[in-house]
């Protein structure tokens, strides 16, 4: 009786630490996930409900095209800024979880307890319980990734010798909740992977240039003012999907086989859909002495939609990233630029 009673506790021990790895990790992450597009989709809402009501004003006569497009604009602006305060406490709480996770205060899905190793050697009943469980085809990643940004004149890739931007300066980030399941039953190659990421895009111009809005034109113009730092923000909440092909074996055993992923070489193409979040230009300068920070949000004219290539390829949990948007940064510019990126990739399991 008593060793039923100690099996017992140990598969409860095993279940519960299992239960609270998911929970600390990937529900948290997914979680996050999902506030950042509520609030966003919230504050996209109420703005589109504002904005009719100030249309209907000015179709009764009751204000002006002037006074209309004013108030558009500061309520535009005060759901912008909503969007900033809400979205940015969410991604305090994503950069936590995440140096958590780095920092190894978090049980990653696959990590072996002395509960599950105790489990596995001696209980007699393993392999009817596992067999009766079956395995998972879909699991779950923490995506990041980081890396170089540009943008090319025309689709043109020459255009990046002479860029408008600085080279090394330019950069983009990328974290998000994937999931990944194996399309064949009894087959471990081919996945699909999808899931929800936010897209910062960066620009820092070159020769001392920043951007300014003409009417429908953001053009790059030469600032009077010396500049220690020109950027240029973009951030969308995308949802990307690949088809992966992943080299990772299965393992046979007398039981069962075993799928594993992310153990291999690894081979991602597809692409990305989603919405922009925010635009905001930053300029770092130096007046009498004084250090001055100037951060400017707005449309900017960029395109409120994204869309784009992507791939992937490397081993394990890190690979060579590359992505090009197939939407033109800016609406109705003269020059067409479109964003492209290379990095580093980073799928946690």
């Amino acid at each position: 009786m008593q060793k039923i009673i100690f099996y017992a506790m140990i598969m409860l021990c095993f279940l519960v630490s299992k239960a609270i790895a998911q929970e600390t990790f990937e529900q948290r992450a997914k979680a996050i996930a999902l506030r950042i597009e509520t609030i966003t989709k919230e504050e996209k809402d109420a703005l589109k409900e504002e904005v009719e009501a100030v249309n209907k004003l000015l179709e009764k006569g009751e204000i002006d095209l002037e006074e209309a497009d004013k108030r558009k604009m500061e309520l535009a602006d005060v759901r912008a800024k909503n969007i900033e305060t809400r979205v940015g406490a969410e991604e305090a709480k994503l950069t936590d979880l995440v140096r958590e996770k780095v920092d190894g205060k978090l049980p990653s899905e696959g990590r072996r307890t002395a509960f599950s190793i105790y489990w596995e050697k001696d209980s007699p009943k393993r392999d009817s319980i596992r067999n009766n469980r079956g395995e998972l085809r879909t699991t779950s990643q923490f995506v990041f990734a980081i890396g170089l940004n540009n943008a090319l004149t025309k689709g043109d890739l020459g255009s990046l010798e002479g860029s408008d931007y600085r080279m090394w300066g330019s950069h983009f980030y990328e974290w998000g909740i994937a999931f990944n399941t194996r399309l064949a039953k009894n087959h471990n190659l081919l996945h699909a992977k999808y899931g929800l990421s936010l897209m910062y895009n960066n620009l820092r111009p070159t020769d001392n240039r920043s951007f300014v809005i003409n009417g429908d034109q953001t053009n790059l113009e030469r600032n009077p003012i010396h500049l220690k730092d020109s950027r240029f923000r973009n951030v969308y909440l995308v949802v990307p999907l690949h088809l992966e092909l992943d080299f990772t074996k299965k393992r046979v055993t007398e039981k069962r086989t075993y799928f594993r992923s992310h153990e291999s070489f690894r081979l991602g193409v597809g692409g990305y859909a989603g919405v922009n979040v925010k635009s905001k230009q930053i300029l770092r300068y130096e007046i009498d002495d004084h250090n001055v920070k100037e951060r400017t949000k707005g449309d900017f004219n960029v395109n409120d939609f994204i869309y784009g290539l992507s791939a992937y390829v490397g081993y394990g949990q890190t690979s060579l990233y590359v992505k090009y948007d197939l939407n033109t940064i800016f609406r109705d510019n003269e020059i067409d630029q479109n964003n492209v990126s290379l990095g580093i990739r980073f799928d946690f399991n």
